[in-house]
């Protein structure tokens, strides 16, 4: 089951904590997914807040 971070927006699979955040509130709906490799060159993860590569959830809810 794919689900996002509520805090960070990491999506995981099968996870009871994220782990990025250690967040434990997760939602099964968002609605696009931003896919980021580096962080630190990424105008999108600057935009999103991000600062580790990873698939993230865009609207969240």
């Amino acid at each position: 089951m794919t689900k996002a971070c509520k805090t960070c927006h990491l999506i995981v699979e099968e996870a009871a904590e994220c782990p990025l955040c250690k967040g434990t509130d997760f939602s099964e709906k968002f609605n696009s997914i931003a896919l980021i490799f580096d962080a630190t060159k990424s105008e999108i993860a600057a935009k999103l807040g991000v600062s580790a590569p990873g698939r993230y959830a865009i609207k969240v809810r």
